[in-house]
């Protein structure tokens, strides 16, 4: 199977970047998008050209780091998946081919082992998120909404019983489902407005639902919102973010920000 690569080349964060296009011949349909990268690194190496640079960590869709943009869709066509998981049986033929889903057949109509697949892969794309190198780019501004509201006050000394601390089923299980968030920006990639709502959003609701830091909701909700509101865009609910959450992220956690934000206007 060949697959045209069409892919971002920046070489640092002052430089202009660049497309390039390379092939893989020997690509399979069962290669997922990074072990398609790595395939195409091996031939730069061995030809003598630098390695397109790119992150990944656990490569089973729970660290996020892997987000880049395919065909102008952040993580690539397969909705709420990363893209360690998104494997090139999921295009069809040509740039901007329909997805073919059905993952349990390797030689479809759409996508068989002597088709052309185009593709074209480029850094997940928001002003919020710099690109460094290639495909790599600094999303620490995720980092600074967390460390403006993402922590709680917890008492020190001897662990308490289980029991000591109740919190209801439904509670908890919701709580989880907002925890589930694995920051890997690809919601604030999707929104036409850069917004990150639906990140900020899961974390304030997580923490809103549960015992430990009450004490510093009021404080925590206008913390994140400042910060939300100094480096990403308004959100205006368009819901483009959800489709690409690899952690089915709700757009009630957009709302989130809202409640807590008027709340906290209320508490102060």
């Amino acid at each position: 199977m060949r697959v045209e690569i069409e892919v971002w080349r920046q070489d640092s964060p002052e430089a202009d970047g660049r497309f390039e296009t390379h092939v893989v011949e020997d690509a399979t349909p069962e290669m997922s998008l990074l072990e398609l990268l790595d395939r195409l690194n091996d031939q730069l190496a061995e030809g003598g050209v630098e390695p397109i640079q790119f992150e990944s960590d656990c490569r089973e869709g729970a660290c996020g780091a892997c987000g880049v943009t395919v065909n102008d869709t952040p993580h690539g066509p397969v909705p709420q998946t990363p893209s360690c998981r998104q494997h090139l049986r999921a295009f069809g033929p040509g740039r901007g081919g329909s997805p073919n889903l059905d993952s349990g057949s390797s030689a479809s109509a759409n996508l068989d082992l002597g088709s052309l697949l185009k593709l074209r892969i480029e850094p997940l794309r928001s002003a919020a998120f710099p690109v460094v190198r290639d495909l790599v780019v600094d999303r620490s501004s995720l980092d600074r909404l967390i460390q403006a509201g993402g922590h709680v006050d917890v008492t020190t000394g001897t662990a308490p019983d289980a029991d000591d601390l109740l919190i209801g089923h439904d509670d908890a299980e919701l709580a989880l489902d907002f925890a589930a968030c694995i920051g890997c920006g690809a919601c604030v990639a999707a929104c036409p407005n850069g917004a990150a709502h639906l990140f900020a959003g899961a974390k304030l609701a997580h923490l809103a639902l549960l015992p430990h830091g009450k004490l510093e909701r009021t404080r925590r909700a206008g913390a994140v919102v400042d910060q939300l509101d100094g480096e990403f865009g308004p959100c205006s609910s368009y819901g483009e973010c959800v489709e690409v959450c690899p952690a089915g992220i709700p757009l009630t956690a957009v709302a989130a920000v809202h409640r807590e934000k008027l709340r906290a206007a209320f508490r102060r």
